[in-house]
């Protein structure tokens, strides 16, 4: 059988899911900031802080850039919470991928 020609592996395909739930979460925060200047229906702040869980960079940017949930409190401090979680999920989970890798 012959050889892929591209081979991914876990972390690629780890980064890659990390890209698109970073970009699925700043687009949250995107339409919910527009639907807040339209007066329409509204993304929940809790599915805002899960969305954060696994996309925590795309929730910070997404609130700095859009200058959006930027001083209601609780929401920063929980948002914060989210964001912390979610980097120490992803560098515990590449660090046990990595450490799972064989040597070359």
């Amino acid at each position: 059988m012959a050889e892929p020609v591209l081979s991914v592996s876990v972390i690629d395909r780890g980064l890659i899911l990390l890209i698109l739930a970073e970009a699925a979460t700043f687009c949250l925060f995107w339409f919910d900031k527009h639907q807040s200047r339209e007066h329409g229906w509204r993304v929940g702040e809790s599915t805002l802080l899960l969305a954060s869980v696994f996309g925590g960079l795309g929730g910070w940017t997404g609130q700095h850039l859009l200058r959006h949930k930027t001083r209601k409190e609780p929401f920063r401090t929980r948002l914060g919470v989210m964001i912390l979680t979610h980097l120490i999920g992803v560098a515990s989970l590449f660090w046990l991928l990595l450490s799972q890798m064989p040597d070359t």
